[in-house]
């Protein structure tokens, strides 16, 4: 089926190598699960780059946009552990968006991940989501499972680091998220964004990543 849900955290950064180990043992052993276990999130999956900044990146589904405003996520953000304070206080080059799944087509998730990040141009949010919808059909293309658009809400999508309260013109940009079953079907469609003439001059950034760890609400001890 299509991405679970309605509502999607994306997050990504990079961690110094001297603090790597704990902070991959923080996310597999307690921070995803904890996500999880709020209400209203469905699944989680974390990868690692294979080609792409940051390097690693985090994809949290609920099953509404509004679960990401709710008083179950706000009060989970509000009493992280001692070992969750420690490890965002070392994230770098953080991305956060709190976004809408718009368009999602295809069955299941692959164990690679393309992603092109866009900026809509304003007034233009419209037409360009047409023009994706026409782009993101991955029944004819070789190694391609899925495809997804997820749109940043601009007013919640902000880190949750010192740098909160900074000027963030990305924090409303768009996400194209690839599902494929290796990285060289990846980076072959991706590049029908990325090269493409008339998105060309939208795209912030693509990368490719390796998918290291997917959970779900299901396999929760008490679910």
């Amino acid at each position: 089926m299509p991405i679970a849900g309605k509502g999607m955290l994306l997050t990504s950064m990079d961690i110094d190598a001297a603090h790597e180990a704990e902070f991959n043992r923080w996310y597999d052993r307690e921070h995803l699960e904890e996500r999880v276990a709020i209400d209203g999130f469905l699944e989680a999956r974390r990868y690692v780059a294979h080609d792409g900044k940051p390097k690693y990146l985090s994809l949290y589904s609920t099953v509404t946009f509004d679960v990401l405003d709710s008083p179950a996520y706000r009060k989970a953000l509000a009493s992280q552990t001692d070992w969750s304070k420690a490890n965002i206080a070392r994230f770098k080059n953080m991305i956060r968006s709190v976004a809408r799944i718009t368009i999602s087509h295809g069955v299941g998730r692959g164990a690679a991940l393309g992603i092109v990040r866009v900026r809509p141009p304003e007034g233009g949010a419209e037409k360009l989501r047409a023009a994706l919808g026409e782009l993101l059909d991955p029944a004819k293309l070789d190694g391609i499972i899925s495809m997804h658009l997820i749109e940043g809400d601009p007013v919640l999508s902000r880190p949750l680091t010192d740098e909160a309260a900074a000027s963030n013109p990305g924090a409303g940009d768009w996400f194209i998220l690839i599902d494929g079953t290796d990285v060289s079907a990846i980076a072959a469609n991706a590049a029908r964004f990325t090269d493409n003439a008339a998105l060309k001059p939208l795209v912030i950034s693509s990368g490719i990543y390796r998918l290291l760890f997917d959970l779900a609400k299901s396999d929760l001890p008490d679910a």
